[in-house]
């Protein structure tokens, strides 16, 4: 794996799980935004979705469970894109600063989920070079 490709793993991985870890220690934000049809399970969806990420990030790192990391992050992506088009509906939030009080920032925020999906897809496959030097170092090269 190229050192820009590793990079940009620990990048995604970092923000992924990071943003994980903000959902445990500070999940005030995200309850906020959980769409009402799961509004009474708030705590519990953020709690969740969290460990998701975690265990995303997690599985990402790994090269053996990479292609399962990067589709598991696809998913998660999908699945809490309704919580930020709450965030948008609800024109951010009102008791918070910049960028987070606004609903222009909020709505912004939406296509950003595209890129970020599109970065989790490029690490499902592993370019030839990457597959022969794990099966090397693994020791399945070998004739």
């Amino acid at each position: 794996m190229t050192v820009r490709r590793r990079l940009s793993l620990y990048g995604l991985s970092v923000l992924i799980g990071g943003s994980g870890l903000l959902h445990l220690l500070m999940p005030a934000p995200y309850r906020r935004i959980v769409p009402a049809p799961l509004s009474s399970w708030r705590a519990e969806v953020v709690i969740v979705s969290g460990l998701a990420e975690i265990v995303c990030a997690c599985l990402l790192l790994l090269p053996r469970t990479r292609r399962l990391g990067a589709i598991a992050t696809v998913v998660l992506l999908v699945a809490v894109f309704p919580a930020n088009l709450q965030m948008a509906l609800d024109g951010g939030y009102s008791d918070a600063g910049f960028p987070a009080n606004s609903a222009a920032a909020a709505w912004l925020r939406l296509p950003l989920q595209l890129p970020l999906i599109l970065w989790a897809l490029s690490f499902r496959l592993q370019p030839e070079t990457e597959k022969a030097s794990h099966l090397e170092a693994t020791g399945r090269g070998r004739g």
